[in-house]
């Protein structure tokens, strides 16, 4: 696997385009489009709340029963959440506008958006964001990433990667780009994420490697606890490769799995370490737990601790809040077994073993903990299995950018 540059453009066939339509943003784009030259195989994975956004309900629609996706119209600013019989007929009509300005069928239109819950778009707006976007696409690294910085909401960069892996002597490439710094924590934020290939794969093999990765990527962030109305995650694949096509248990099966889980974790950190507010990327990895299912709990019941992440901020070692966290997850264990370490660039430290503080430094802790990306580790002593979660320091920021989020 080679990591490239670009994002949702880097595979063979893919354009895009970022445009402003005012929807919210009169400073900046605040439309995208992600479009193939080919009809792609779909899959997706969408919120677990049950309060979903319109464009959730399309997408998952077209997902499950059009016969190929080629184009997504993704805004900022305005969720489309909450709006009832209008905002999904407001779904309708971006997707009729999309399929006269792309030259698609309107059941291969998808449809994202993000911002405000409770406020209608102003369709007319979509619609001539729509021609604009049209108008601009290309295949270029550029245009992707004019995309990428056209989703953003409180994000305060934008987020994408992409990679190239070797099918049968075919390069293969993956790209993909995301928007979310609040209200995040996947349970299939506001998360809208959209991954592009040229790979030669079937629906269902295609759907199978996404619905398992997201369990250790996407499902293993938080910054906040809250479950987004509109959390999407959309995968395409339009076989311009003309790669071999991938089969399940092959090796070009486990390289392609290999290349989407990079880029969905890449995607997945970069959302976690934008937190809103946040100074530092906070990351949980807990080892040699009796069971996989176990160590997710556990990891993730860390870093969804704000007790913990204001410690983090705080750069304090303070430990008693990991176990507490640790001891409140639902999982049985030991505590006198297990042992816990700090780590970043400028070092490793043990904090507790055999059930009382070790004997560190709070000085080297601090040290430590000042890093932008710092680790805590848990080993478990109870068996094999290893799991990681990410998300975020808590700070005054962070109350500050959503006291007066609808201002």
């Amino acid at each position: 696997m080679k990591i490239i540059s670009g994002g949702v453009t880097a595979a063979k066939g893919f354009e895009a385009a970022g445009a402003q339509a005012g929807i919210k943003y009169k400073e900046r784009m605040d439309m995208a489009v992600i479009y193939s030259r080919k009809p792609c195989v779909l899959a997706g994975t969408f919120t677990s709340n049950l309060v979903k956004a319109a464009p959730v309900l399309w997408d998952k629609k077209i997902v499950e029963e059009s016969a190929f996706g080629q184009a997504v119209i993704i805004n900022a600013g305005i969720a489309n959440a909450c709006t009832g019989k209008e905002g999904y007929d407001y779904c309708k009509q971006t997707a009729a506008r999309a399929s006269q300005a792309l030259g698609v069928p309107e059941d291969s239109v998808l449809v994202a958006s993000t911002g405000v819950i409770g406020m209608q778009l102003p369709i007319e707006r979509i619609k001539a964001g729509v021609d604009k976007l049209a108008g601009a696409k290309a295949d270029t690294i550029e245009a992707g990433s004019q995309a990428a910085k056209a989703i953003m909401t409180t994000d305060t960069r934008s987020k994408e990667t992409a990679v190239e892996i070797d099918i049968n002597g075919v390069k293969v490439t993956l790209g993909g780009m995301c928007k979310g710094s609040g209200m995040i924590h996947p349970n299939m934020c506001t998360m809208l994420a959209f991954v592009t290939s040229d790979a030669v794969i079937a629906k269902e093999l295609l759907t199978k490697a996404v619905k398992e990765d997201v369990k250790d990527t996407f499902n293993m962030i938080s910054v906040d606890g809250d479950t987004s109305t509109n959390d999407t995650l959309l995968v395409m694949a339009n076989g311009m490769a003309k790669n071999p096509e991938i089969k399940e248990g092959t090796p070009e099966y486990e390289a392609f799995k290999e290349a989407l889980h990079y880029v969905n974790e890449t995607l997945a950190k970069m959302m976690a370490g934008d937190g809103e507010g946040a100074t530092a990327l906070f990351e949980t990895k807990v080892i040699n737990a009796a069971a996989k299912e176990d160590a997710r709990i556990l990891s993730k019941a860390v870093i969804c601790s704000s007790l913990t992440k204001a410690a983090i901020y705080g750069h304090d070692a303070n430990w008693g809040r990991i176990l507490c966290a640790l001891g409140y997850s639902g999982v049985k264990f030991d505590p006198e077994k297990i042992e816990l370490y700090f780590e970043s660039r400028a070092g490793k430290i043990l904090i507790y073993k055999d059930a009382v503080a070790a004997d560190y430094s709070e000085e080297e802790a601090g040290k430590i903990l000042s890093e932008p990306h710092v680790t805590v580790i848990v080993d478990m002593k109870m068996g094999n299995e290893t799991a990681t979660a990410w998300g975020c320091d808590l700070t005054y920021d962070y109350v500050k950018i959503n006291a007066d989020y609808r201002s």
